[in-house]
């Protein structure tokens, strides 16, 4: 006996559990990142004011569904949009220590790399 709890479920999946979904790789600061619509990425230090949207140009892979397009390097014509959500937010600190034994000498500096919080708007083939 069902109690309509199996619809409630179904469409309490997302788009990715179901299969529809669209996803692109893209390339910033050096770095590689898996975005699709609504995510929030923090990438490396990019130009942009805060509520500007951006275009990514540099989109290594599309995936709409079952249909994947890999660029040799990059795909012919897709872009990324993004919001600039935080233009530049600063990153977890790292310490630089060094340190060589019975000779008094220990050097510590700490960075803090900055970074822009993206919100991925769309994917444009």
């Amino acid at each position: 006996m069902t109690d309509g709890c199996d619809s409630v479920i179904f469409h309490a999946l997302s788009q990715k559990e179901r299969g529809n979904f669209m996803y692109a790789v893209i390339r910033t600061g050096a770095k590689q990142y898996r975005v699709q619509p609504g995510d929030v990425v923090e990438v490396e230090l990019l130009d942009g004011e805060k509520g500007k949207d951006i275009a990514l140009e540099d989109v290594l892979l599309v995936a709409d569904g079952d249909k994947v397009q890999v660029g040799k390097p990059n795909v012919k014509g897709a872009r990324v949009t993004a919001e600039v959500v935080d233009p530049d937010k600063k990153g977890k600190k790292v310490i630089a220590f060094k340190f060589r034994r019975r000779e008094g000498y220990h050097r510590k500096r700490g960075v803090r790399a900055h970074h822009t919080v993206l919100k991925i708007k769309e994917i444009i083939v």
